[in-house]
């Protein structure tokens, strides 16, 4: 299907959060004649959610745009088991006291992407352990047991490709895929809860509670998946060369974050652009890619936005401003061409470097090379000779110049450029 009757699934569609669903005309009915109650599970693997699971996150705040209810479930007892969904080993078991610390600290991204409250389409948080903590082992076998076989069980890839690999899956994690049906169970007798949303290495616990509910209560469930998204080199999305790209501003600073989607890679823009920003497709499909660097900096702006509000947003350009040489991020950056179009007068990208490496200085035509800016430490040298190379705005004439942290601006990077119109930021890590 393209063209739904629901506004929901046809944002869905056209952002391309749509991988996999269940009974999909049926929910584009039920979903355009009255508002539905969805929800999406999220153990509390850690004190903060990352940029991976904000495809998720998006799902559930379209779907309250358009005036339905989004549940946030906190595995609060599922994370206790650990999902083998496209995991190669076991999860470290937590302690209950540890959930609960990630519990309190995970919610502090959600209320930044959705409205909680008393109204219709106000999300509202509910913990798993709530019921599946009270459960009786054998009570609960001898009542649900019944509806899961163990042979379709074992073709789902959670499970399959653990299997294949020969790497161990634990009787605990195998129950995951029971526990979760049984989540999607009791939110539909608790909340009327219809759809279940997730990622598309969810579907076949997403299938598992959808036919429970056919099953046991004779009435419509749903299922729905959004693809899983790696970036045009194939990166998994959350992820960076300094670890994880979380949400929370405790665990990475809004400016850090803000350089994470600065630095998407041209390939991905258009995309990313549907998928993590509340900018209209219309709007998007307008723009040309020939603006790449115009449409990463927007990208980046709302997106940080979403995450941390637009209080740091000035902070953060007038940091860039400030290293850039100019008053205003917006006017003396982006600038303006003769017809007068926004333009990116310095094409901003920022590079990692070492900081141990930094500490036992780095002669000035190394730093160069590292940079990106040039191809080798002999095209470093003779630009330097050429008088071609500028570190933090000032002219450098001795390719073998040390520097060290000393040469470090405002906030933390070294401006590296070559010629008046190439410039790297250099940003030291641990």
């Amino acid at each position: 299907m393209e063209k739904f009757n629901s506004p929901f699934l046809q944002e869905l569609f056209d952002r391309g959060f749509i991988h996999q669903c269940t009974h999909l005309e049926e929910l584009d009915n039920e979903s355009a004649v009255h508002p539905i109650t969805l929800y999406i599970g999220f153990d509390a693997t850690a004190k903060s959610l990352h940029v991976g699971n904000l495809m998720a996150i998006m799902m559930m705040r379209i779907a309250q745009r358009h005036g339905h209810k989004p549940i946030v479930l906190m595995g609060g007892a599922t994370t206790k088991v650990g999902d083998p969904s496209g995991k190669d080993k076991s999860r470290p078991v937590l302690t209950h006291e540890d959930i609960q610390d990630n519990i309190q600290s995970i919610q502090k991204s959600f209320s930044k992407y959705l409205t909680f409250g008393n109204e219709p389409s106000d999300s509202l948080t509910v913990n798993n352990n709530e019921w599946l903590g009270k459960l009786g082992y054998l009570d609960f076998l001898a009542h649900y047991g019944c509806h899961f076989s163990i042979n379709r069980m074992l073709t789902f890839d959670s499970v399959k490709l653990r299997l294949e690999r020969e790497q161990p899956l634990s009787f605990l994690e195998f129950n995951y895929m029971i526990l979760q049906a049984y989540d999607f169970l009791e939110l539909h007798r608790r909340y009327g809860c219809s759809l279940q949303a997730g990622g598309s290495d969810q579907w076949g616990n997403i299938l598992n509670g959808v036919e429970l509910i056919r099953r046991i209560e004779n009435t419509s469930a749903f299922g729905l998946t959004a693809p899983l998204i790696t970036t045009s080199s194939g990166k998994k999305m959350g992820k960076s060369e300094q670890g994880a790209v979380w949400l929370n501003a405790d665990a990475l600073s809004p400016f850090d974050y803000w350089q994470y989607w600065r630095n998407t890679e041209d390939n991905d823009v258009i995309r990313f652009l549907k998928f993590y920003t509340d900018i209209s497709v219309q709007e998007i499909n307008q723009w040309s890619s020939n603006d790449i660097n115009h449409l990463k900096i927007r990208l980046a702006d709302e997106a940080t936005i979403l995450a941390h509000g637009t209080a740091c947003l000035a902070e953060i350009h007038q940091s860039i401003a400030q290293v850039f040489g100019v008053e205003d991020f917006h006017v003396d950056v982006l600038g303006m061409d003769d017809k007068g179009n926004k333009v990116l007068k310095s094409a901003l990208s920022i590079v990692k470097i070492y900081l141990e490496d930094l500490q036992k200085g780095i002669p000035a035509f190394s730093i160069l090379a590292q940079s990106g800016l040039v191809a080798s430490n002999g095209e470093a040298r003779r630009l330097i000779k050429g008088q071609g190379c500028k570190i933090n705005d000032t002219l450098v004439s001795d390719e073998n110049q040390v520097i060290t942290p000393d040469h470090l601006m405002d906030p933390g990077v070294l401006k590296v450029s070559a010629g008046k119109k190439r410039h790297v930021l250099l940003q030291p890590i641990a």
